[in-house]
């Protein structure tokens, strides 16, 4: 068992700037592959970016590739995500999730989940 909690959503301007943090706790948080997905209101949860349990292989979708970066903190148990150049359709609710298998950008293959935390984008 892993428990994940989001934090640092909030509301920002467009062209803006957020850091997303996810806290790790229960099991030994350098065992699990982490990835960040968002939902957006009457849309299905989407991939955003994963990273391996070294931290040295991310992926991204396209939609944020070169304007998100995502990274973890093996000693604080923690991972974040880096938004830049936010847009509108950014907007929407950010999950980070955690595996023990290789990260994926499929929401079923995640097993453990937080509770999300809100990001809006103004224009």
């Amino acid at each position: 068992q892993v428990q994940l909690v989001e934090s640092g959503g909030g509301l920002v301007q467009a062209g803006g700037s957020l850091r997303l943090s996810c806290a790790a706790s229960g099991r030994t948080f350098i065992s699990f592959a982490m990835g960040w997905f968002r939902q957006a209101p009457g849309k299905e949860r989407e991939f955003v970016a994963h990273i391996n349990w070294r931290g040295d292989s991310t992926y991204y979708s396209d939609s944020v590739k070169g304007r998100f970066t995502i990274s973890r903190d093996n000693a604080k148990n923690a991972v974040y995500l880096q938004m830049n150049s936010l847009k509108p359709v950014d907007t929407a609710v950010y999950y980070c999730a955690a595996t023990l298998y290789i990260p994926t950008t499929q929401v079923h293959g995640y097993v453990y989940w937080g509770q999300g935390t809100q990001v809006t984008v103004s224009s």
